[in-house]
């Protein structure tokens, strides 16, 4: 299974951008998919997360109102709306996905444990200037 994530750039502040992230190589639905950030010098903390079966979604408080996550399953595609960027935004965004997983956990409990998702793409950084 690979994820490749896009979309990231350069956006002034209050701008917006829409990051996508393809899954390919699994011939089954992935359980969860989120996504994740990390700013320069600090930890990685989880953006937002759903699960696909029961279709409920988390956001980070940071976030909440601002961004959206959203799907294509036709397209096998995942993606992040985000709007009204902040500085505070500015981190490289990784997607990752969970498939077949052997404990059903909800999208919070991913949110705070991003160990658990199995699979990871690899990083597009958002630059947002003031």
């Amino acid at each position: 299974v690979q994820l490749q994530a896009s979309g990231g750039g350069l956006v002034q502040l209050g701008g917006s951008l829409r990051l996508s992230c393809v899954v390919s190589g699994s011939s089954a639905d992935y359980y969860a998919i989120g996504w994740f950030r990390q700013a320069p010098g600090k930890e990685r903390e989880g953006v937002t997360c759903t699960t696909l079966y029961d279709a409920k979604t988390k956001y980070t408080d940071s976030v909440k109102g601002r961004f959206t996550i959203s799907s294509d399953n036709a397209k096998n595609t995942a993606y992040l709306q985000m709007n009204s960027l902040k500085p505070e935004d500015t981190a490289v965004y990784y997607c990752a996905a969970v498939f077949r997983p052997s404990a059903y956990y909800s999208p919070s409990y991913y949110l705070a444990n991003p160990t658990c998702m199995t699979y990871w793409g690899k990083g597009t950084l958002v630059t947002v200037s003031s």
